[in-house]
């Protein structure tokens, strides 16, 4: 399994913006593809988006337009950049890793996971 070890989160206000990373331990991370999950207090962990190998990305509608998310093979890195941040936005954010070629928006398909990152967004 790759290890996988989230950074950039932190606090800001209603529509700043925040890039969190994930990076990947391992010479084979151009061979997994990637997800963001998010879990809110009271709330079920939820996908956010996803990269296949390719960089083909795919995103949930509540996002869409706002974040973005990008893979760097070179740096066995994935970014999540995040515009025009919503309060509702307020979670702690993971990255995933998963052997599948599918971007799956369902958690327990995923092989491995990040500590998370704290994201915070100030009303």
């Amino acid at each position: 399994q790759v290890r996988l070890v989230e950074s950039g989160g932190g606090v800001v206000q209603a529509g700043g913006s925040l890039r969190s990373s994930c990076a990947a331990s391992g010479p084979t991370f151009n061979t997994y593809t990637l997800g963001w999950f998010r879990h809110a207090p009271g709330k079920e962990r939820e996908f956010v988006a996803g990269i296949a190998k390719d960089g083909v990305p795919v995103y949930t509608n509540s996002i869409k337009g706002r974040f973005t998310v990008s893979r760097d093979n070179a740096k066995n890195t994935m970014y999540l950049q995040m515009i025009s941040l919503k309060p509702e936005d307020t979670a702690v954010y993971y990255c995933a890793a998963r052997l599948g070629l599918a971007i799956l928006s369902v958690a327990t398909q995923y092989d491995s996971w990040g500590q998370g990152t704290q994201v915070t967004v100030s009303s």
